[in-house]
């Protein structure tokens, strides 16, 4: 093959063209698309009561079922929906990034709702040495850098110095509820706690319940808040937790600052038992929309520098397809299990699209989905 036309009318070497052949069936056969679970946790309204915060918590009756996974493999099939699904992506390859490309460059900060997914990456298997090949996650941040914090302005009954640390510990917050060491150990987070209104009372009720049932059900699981593994199940691979995001706000009830954030994180994970140089590693995709409302102490009981919770949804893959435990349940040694044909399909790494805050009237089919990558 003499080559082929770029966008911008350039053609491409046999060298380039070969190559590009090569990299794009290199490791089919061990995609690292696991079955998900689509835990949609949905949102409810905590009751009014006079002087006290208004909040409302989001969660979904957990009767999901297994899905299964599928690949494309081949070099035909693959040349074939690379080509017709993802042009642009060609064209990165080749040296005219897009802005979602392929050349590792990290991306910039979140700043903005995204438009679409991102770009696909070569099918590669993730490994201990490299836990985020193959996903878009590997340009992504480490740990807190990756959830953008907007400047801050005055706004409600705060002045922006005041925003501005209100902005601060809302990331706070998330970083202590999603990215502390001990707690992804299924240790108690301690500091995320000490950041919420301790008059809310339903939500301290949800705090006790949570974090002291051994069997807690779909409106008391821990994980509606907080990531947390079994260490004698699971084991982290490193310490890097890749995430993306932003922070927005704006002026809530009763002069309120509310502030939302909407985070993916990407945790690498495998058997705690398997300690070997081909132990199995699975990612395991969680997304986090949480509202926050900063209250006027005038109008809201509270203590200062806390803040109440007006909702909480999450949207997780890779984390468990049963009823709730409490932890993330990662399904290792499932990759080569094949799909039906009724399977529904997602993207845990497409940001464009809201996280599903249904009434929590789907069936249970629809509580699994089936994610088309990892």
């Amino acid at each position: 093959m003499g080559g082929t036309g770029g966008q911008d009318g350039s053609s491409v070497s046999d060298e380039e063209w070969e190559r590009f052949l090569r990299e794009t069936v290199t490791d089919t056969t061990g995609a690292p698309v696991e079955p998900s679970a689509r835990a949609r946790e949905v949102a409810r309204r905590l009751r009014e009561h006079p002087g006290q915060p208004e909040g409302w918590r989001t969660y979904s009756p957990a009767r999901p079922r297994r899905r299964k996974i599928w690949y494309v493999t081949g070099l035909v099939a693959l040349v074939a929906l690379v080509v017709a699904l993802f042009p642009q992506q060609i064209v990165g390859w080749f040296g005219g990034d897009d802005g979602g490309g392929q050349d590792g460059a990290p991306l910039a900060a979140e700043s903005e709702a995204p438009r679409k997914a991102p770009d696909a990456e070569p099918d590669l298997r993730p490994t201990l040495a490299e836990p985020f090949r193959g996903s878009p996650a590997a340009r992504w941040a480490d740990g807190a850098a990756g959830i953008t914090v907007p400047p801050a302005k005055a706004t409600g009954w705060m002045d922006a110095a005041q925003v501005e640390r209100a902005l601060k510990q809302s990331r706070d917050f998330l970083v202590a509820a999603g990215l502390d060491s001990d707690v992804l150990r299924g240790e108690r987070p301690t500091k995320a706690i000490a950041l919420l209104n301790p008059h809310q009372k339903d939500v301290q009720d949800y705090l006790r319940t949570a974090l002291s049932s051994r069997k807690p059900d779909p409106d008391t699981d821990p994980l509606l808040l907080f990531s947390r593994f079994r260490p004698e199940q699971t084991r982290l691979v490193g310490d890097v937790v890749k995430t993306r995001g932003r922070l927005t706000y704006r002026e809530g009830k009763r002069g309120a600052v509310e502030v939302t954030a909407d985070v993916t994180f990407v945790y690498p994970v495998t058997p705690a038992a398997d300690s070997g140089r081909d132990a199995e590693v699975i990612r395991t995709i969680v997304r986090r929309k949480v509202v926050m409302s900063w209250d006027d102490p005038a109008k809201v009981i509270t203590e200062p520098g806390t803040m109440s919770l007006v909702s909480y949804a999450l949207d997780m893959t890779n984390g468990g397809c049963s009823g709730p435990t409490g932890y993330f349940v990662p399904p290792f040694g499932t990759a080569d299990e094949q799909p039906t044909d009724d399977d529904h399909l997602i993207d845990p790494y497409d940001r464009s699209k809201p996280i599903d805050t249904s009434d929590g009237t789907a069936s249970p089919d629809d509580d699994c989905a089936t994610a088309t990558r990892s």
